[in-house]
């Protein structure tokens, strides 16, 4: 069964080097992408189920011991956020269909996005930092040729933008990285769990976790680190957004809390007191940004970076519940976040324009489109019995049982004004008449909707409800996952095979 944790990270790669092969043929190209999205999304939900029947499922490359060699690991929360990672990429691809045009297919749109999608479940799975970094810059490359495919001044100005800050974020990585190694003599994230408790110099050590802080905070877009994501996600196509807004800053917090909950665990009360005040001020500084904007997709970015305060916010807090809030925020954000702008695309393509004065009738001429925006809007909102909702009480139930009032309160605050932002949206684009065509605003030609681009939505907005409808069995893959993070000996004993002294 350890072959299953190769195929998530090689069949993009593989369905990449087809598609290239067939360059010259565009409709053949996207059906060999559309072929190794669905294997892709197969594997990964066969990973998830085999790790959640069997456990940590290790696989050390060419037999090396670890920690010398390349470790693979899935647990509970890298089985998720692969098999997450399989569904979105799948959906994204059916949508592509139809959205993507012929120019942008040709400069390389489904290469691009199967190589992303590889170096992030790389990221997901890999069990040593060294290749995290490589992971990281894969998903760099990938993500800034996507960015700049449709080669307009607005897509190079946010791609210079995107890449400049996430370079800066790889040297602090690579910085952090050759000081652990200096320190410890290793890089397997097993092994650092032993070897960071023998550092004789706690003060450098504690600098060391700062740095790889403020690298994965850069990549997770949290405050005041967060600047480069809203000038970046709204300027290329619908699908490029939905997924980068999907996976991107969630390989972040993936990364932050796998490093934080099992490597930098030596002095809790700081790093983790400091990751509280950030995620506090990132829920807070997002959810004010998407306020004052009245783009669709400028409205959306800045909920990514309220959402991973919430997810930052689990970590920090660090008690069973609130680790099993963060995973359960990141399956929900993951799923209802790049639904949310792949209806933008619905309804830009219905209204003719993605700034809401533009729009406007929808509810009362596509009424499909106002029932699918209302599922996953209100979700991230925490409206009950929605996904979000769940979350967002776990999450604030955990800050109260540690009497972590002000993180609580101010959850329950971005919650209220997370509402106003879809309530907002709402109003403008779905409920208010339709704008006359001399009203002076910018309008393109609506275009037709098809089942391509219409499909792919409706299955998110029936997994969010599913989710909220029942999240007894969500949560319970949410608590084995927090039980594995507060248990890290679990992780150290399957990769090393050893329980640590």
């Amino acid at each position: 069964m350890k072959w299953l944790l190769v195929l998530p990270v090689v069949l993009p790669f593989i369905t990449a080097a087809v598609s290239l092969a067939c360059k010259k043929n565009l409709q053949r190209q996207y059906y060999a992408s559309l072929i190794g999205s669905v294997l892709h999304c197969g594997a990964c939900l066969f990973l998830l189920s085999a790790v959640f029947r069997n456990g940590i499922m290790v696989m050390q490359v060419g037999n090396w011991p670890a920690p010398f060699g390349i470790t693979l690991v899935a647990d509970h929360l890298s089985g998720i956020m692969a098999g997450v990672t399989g569904i979105l990429s799948l959906c994204v691809a059916v949508y592509s269909r139809s959205e993507i045009t012929s120019f942008i297919r040709e400069g390389g749109y489904d290469p691009l996005v199967q190589i992303l999608t590889g170096g992030v479940c790389g990221a997901f799975l890999t069990g040593d930092l060294f290749n995290l970094y490589v992971w990281f810059e894969v998903m760099l490359m990938a993500s800034f040729g996507l960015l700049i495919l449709g080669r307009e001044k607005i897509q190079f100005d946010g791609g210079v933008k995107y890449v400049m800050i996430n370079l800066f974020s790889t040297l602090l990585f690579i910085t952090g990285i050759g000081l652990l190694y200096g320190m410890t003599g290793t890089l397997n994230m097993a092994d650092l769990h032993q070897a960071v408790r023998e550092v004789p110099d706690k003060a450098l050590l504690s600098a060391v976790a700062l740095i790889f802080m403020t690298a994965f905070g850069i990549k997770a877009g949290i405050f005041p680190l967060f600047f480069w994501l809203p000038v970046s996600y709204h300027t290329p196509p619908v699908s490029v957004s939905a997924i980068l807004a999907g996976l991107l800053t969630k390989v972040g917090v993936y990364s932050m809390i796998r490093l934080f909950s099992l490597v930098f665990l030596f002095d809790i009360g700081w790093t983790h007191g400091l990751l509280l005040i950030a995620a506090v001020l990132t829920m807070i500084t997002g959810v004010l940004g998407a306020a004052a904007y009245n783009e669709f997709r400028r409205i959306l970015s800045f909920h990514i970076i309220s959402q991973v305060g919430y997810m930052i916010m689990g970590l920090a807090l660090f008690t069973p519940l609130a680790l099993a809030g963060t995973v359960f925020y990141l399956l929900h954000h993951m799923i209802v976040k790049a639904n949310l702008f792949l209806i933008t695309g619905l309804s830009q393509r219905a209204g003719g324009s993605f700034e809401l004065e533009s729009l406007g009738g929808l509810y009362k001429h596509h009424g499909l489109i106002a029932i699918l925006f209302f599922i996953p809007a209100f979700s991230l909102a925490g409206f009950p019995p929605l996904s979000g909702f769940w979350a967002k009480m776990i999450l604030i139930r955990a800050g109260l049982e540690i009497n972590s009032y002000g993180a609580a309160a101010a959850a329950v605050i971005v919650g209220l004004l997370t509402v106003y932002s879809m309530t907002k949206i709402w109003g403008e684009a779905f409920w208010k008449p339709k704008p006359t065509e001399n009203s002076g605003h910018s309008r393109i030609h609506p275009q037709p909707l098809d089942t391509w681009m219409l499909l792919p939505v409706a299955v998110l907005s029936a997994m969010t409800l599913v989710i909220g409808l029942m999240p007894g069995p969500f949560l319970a893959i949410a608590e084995r996952a927090a039980f594995e993070l507060t248990h890290p000996e679990l992780y150290v004993h399957a990769v090393m095979g050893a329980l640590p002294k």
